[in-house]
């Protein structure tokens, strides 16, 4: 019986953090259909209109990212003054994503467009939070219409599929995926690799198993479970920005785009590989992870 209770609350506290963060996301939402009724507010959800609801989200989230891993944010000074696509390796959950979204909002009043899967939208009652948080379908137009209006534009290549089958390897899991070096190249932007230190020791995927790649290559749907949630120290580092080529032009870009655009793809890879080779042990040691949190020689 003993070893039987042990065993279940060691299950129940590996999936209860993840559970946790599903309540907090719904709860979130409430609270901006709360704001949204009590101010009778009509108003684009990006609009400054849902700033002070937006920096009250945000802090919480900044507040819950401090305690719990610790999480520093470093290179935010690499970020451009104007648009620019931020490319990012995808965490089992992407909460660190999160943070960062949160942190960055706080430091710089700025809201960054996050690409999202498909199924995102399909979840039920996260219309309004998706709205306001500038959560936004992978679709080539509306990815330029954000960069034209000014706006920062995220996307992790690897999306569902490397949150689901990379592991603590850290390998990026990005297949052919090309379309965000075609739209920096069509918008004349450029391109900002992001990592988080640590991301796989907080939240696990079960090892890869045939029969659940085959359910996700055939529905599309994240049906692997995560598991985890141990507070283990938490680090977004932004690297150097890959420039986009002025020498390029229209005439040349729609002779090269497909050179060009497997050029810019390899730059980003690259980039984002070098950022995860410097900043996290392979394989990932939760251990030593945890350990972090004490290191204060590495703030």
């Amino acid at each position: 019986l003993i070893i039987a209770s042990l065993a279940i609350s060691a299950i129940l506290v590996f999936f209860i953090v993840p559970l946790i963060l599903v309540f907090f996301i719904y709860f979130t939402n409430i609270l901006l259909l709360i704001y949204q009724r009590n101010n009778e507010v009509k108003a684009d959800p990006l609009s400054d209109v849902w700033d002070s609801i937006r920096k009250t989200i945000a802090s919480f989230w900044d507040i819950y990212a401090r305690i719990w891993h610790g999480y520093e944010l470093h290179g935010v000074e690499n970020l451009p003054e104007g648009p620019g696509i931020l490319v990012y390796y995808h965490g089992a959950i992407p909460i660190d994503y999160l943070y960062f979204l949160s942190r960055l909002f706080l430091w710089k009043k700025r809201i960054c467009l996050s690409v999202a899967d498909n199924f995102v939208f399909r979840l039920p009652g996260l219309k309004l939070l998706l709205g306001v948080t500038g959560v936004i379908p992978g679709r080539r137009e509306e990815c330029l219409v954000g960069l034209k209006n000014g706006y920062l534009v995220s996307i992790s290549p690897g999306g569902v599929r490397e949150a689901l089958f990379s592991d603590e390897s850290y390998q990026l899991v990005w297949g052919n995926r090309k379309g965000f070096a075609q739209v920096a190249l069509e918008a004349k932007v450029p391109i900002i690799p992001m990592y988080t230190q640590n991301v796989r020791e907080g939240y696990r995927m079960f090892k890869e198993r045939r029969f659940f790649r085959r359910l996700y290559e055939s529905t599309r749907l994240p049906f692997t479970p995560p598991y985890g949630g141990l507070p283990v120290k938490f680090r977004t580092y932004i690297g150097k920005p890959i420039p986009y080529d002025p020498n390029i032009t229209a005439d040349e870009l729609v002779e090269k785009v497909c050179k060009a655009k497997f050029l810019f793809s390899f730059q980003t890879k690259t980039a984002v590989q070098a950022l995860i080779s410097k900043h996290q042990t392979i394989p990932g040691n939760i251990w030593k992870a945890l350990l972090e949190r004490f290191d204060k020689s590495r703030k």
